[in-house]
């Protein structure tokens, strides 16, 4: 039997950037894939008909261009990345909308009114978008590398995450547009963790855009897999793992799975106190997707939307407040947060020529069996009268169909695991190293540890470089660059 340094268990982004820099490291590498393609909620397929190709989770990465691990990476040398002008529109009835302009003083002078207290809300963490970026992707339990970084953004999340969120504002524009931005950590609002996101997102939109992948995110796990075999790494396709016992002999095992997942997967060697923990780990709302093909561009009342590389629906602060707070209490909103991604925005390979594909999401009650198609649309044609018009076909997925997609969206949760402040600090135990348990050579690399959800690699990254100390007595991490 074939014995290998390291197996990773799962190919999604981040179990594949645990593989390239354990293999960029000098060991021998394995990962066991499920399906028959790499990359998780990266992976893209025609869905709707041919020719029309849509990214099965993930669409827009705002992290491509501000995580740590793919800058190292040079993922924007290796493959090609559309950076929208309009990062993001968020359209208001009678067709007014704010647009978050990648120009800061763009969307300022948008704002009219509020564009100001936007700015000093803003102004201060796009000039700081590196250390903002470092500070959001390290676990909230390190010693911050910049402290007073560290601190403004606390102060200004604490304000856009309490009752006091609509104290700096006079208008409706401005406070839509970030409340927009915070429901993407599918949490009640106002939230602590909610306005973590906004601020986040928001300085990566000004600082450097929220690329597109030309072709569809399957770009980012194709360059991460093609790396590992070029540095003599193995993937093994159509092969779930359920149990260690089914793996071959390895110094250590890294699991891109959700605690559920190790559990079950690693429950024999595993203490219970730890395993006790895992079972505590809380799972947040879910997501219901659905993907359009179209027969022409989305008519939006706001004609600069048609630039946006995402728009975010549901109106005015308040309403989305209240569809959030719908979900987190368990029902269906009647006008649900709905985010929309347009790839076609600069990327014209998604669809056969003038043809388009959208994409899109809404939040749900964990493991809801309801088809949104209906009310993803009806919010659409809120802002975009005539949509209904334009579409060929749509392919639908609920919160349950979501998780037997991949596991890890327990309950159609696409964050691997409710991303409340308390449960960012502890992912998913309290630990300054969360990425390694108790189990002798067993890690874990999911979205469920440290920074937690988005498509970034640094779970993948912070777990490899853990196991390169502890099992193997490398402290220092590879070079990760395209080589010449």
């Amino acid at each position: 039997m074939e014995r290998y340094d390291a197996i990773v268990v799962g190919a999604g982004p981040n179990g594949l950037a645990a593989a390239v820099t354990l293999a960029r490291s000098g060991l021998s590498v394995a990962v066991y894939e499920r399906e028959s393609t790499v990359g998780g909620g990266t992976r893209t397929a025609e869905l709707t008909l041919p020719g029309f190709r849509h990214d099965v989770c993930s669409a827009v990465h705002p992290l491509a261009l501000a995580s740590g691990f793919f800058r190292k990476f040079g993922l924007d040398k290796r493959i090609e990345l559309v950076v929208p002008e309009l990062s993001y529109g968020h359209p208001l009835d009678g067709g007014r909308a704010a647009l978050a302009w990648r120009d800061l003083d763009r969307t300022v002078d948008d704002l009219g009114r509020d564009g100001p207290s936007y700015r000093r809300l803003m102004g201060p963490l796009v000039q700081r978008a590196d250390r903002v970026a470092q500070y959001t992707g390290t676990p909230l339990v390190s010693v911050p590398a910049h402290p007073l970084t560290a601190v403004r953004f606390g102060l200004k999340a604490l304000e856009q995450g309490s009752i006091d969120w609509n104290t700096r504002f006079r208008e409706d524009l401005a406070p839509a547009m970030i409340s927009g931005v915070a429901a993407h950590a599918i949490r009640p609002m106002p939230s602590l963790a909610a306005a973590a996101a906004a601020l986040s997102l928001g300085t990566y939109a000004h600082a450097r855009g929220w690329p597109i992948p030309v072709g569809g995110s399957q770009a980012i796990a194709d360059a991460l897999a093609d790396d590992l075999r070029a540095h003599g790494g193995t993937i093994i396709t159509d092969t779930g793992v359920t149990s260690l016992a089914e793996l071959p002999p390895a110094r250590v095992v890294l699991l891109d799975v959700a605690p559920r997942g190790l559990a079950s997967i690693a429950r024999s060697h595993l203490p219970d106190s730890y395993l006790r923990r895992l079972d505590n780990f809380r799972y947040g709302s879910g997501a219901a997707k659905v993907d359009f093909a179209l027969s022409a561009p989305v008519p939006w009342a706001n004609p600069d939307l048609a630039s946006a590389g995402t728009v975010h629906l549901g109106g005015t602060r308040a309403e989305i407040a209240h569809a959030e707070r719908e979900v987190a209490a368990g029902r269906h909103s009647s006008r649900p947060y709905v985010l929309v991604s347009q790839p076609g925005v600069g990327d014209p390979t998604r669809a056969p020529e003038g043809k388009h594909t959208l994409w899109a999401y809404t939040h749900v009650p964990s493991g809801s069996t309801s088809d949104q198609t209906e009310a993803v649309t009806a919010q659409i044609e809120r802002f975009a009268p005539g949509f209904r018009d334009t579409i060929l076909a749509s392919a639908s997925k609920t919160a349950v169909d979501m998780e037997m997609q991949n596991p890890n969206y327990v309950g159609g949760d696409i964050a691997a695991g409710e991303a409340g402040f308390l449960q960012l600090v502890a992912r998913p135990v309290l630990s300054t190293d969360p990425w390694r348990t108790p189990g002798r050579g067993i890690y874990l690399c999911s979205s469920s540890t440290p920074p937690g959800p988005g498509v970034h690699g640094l779970a993948g990254y912070y777990a490899a470089r853990s196991a390169l100390r502890h099992e193997f007595g490398i402290t220092t991490g590879p070079q990760l660059g395209p080589e010449r």
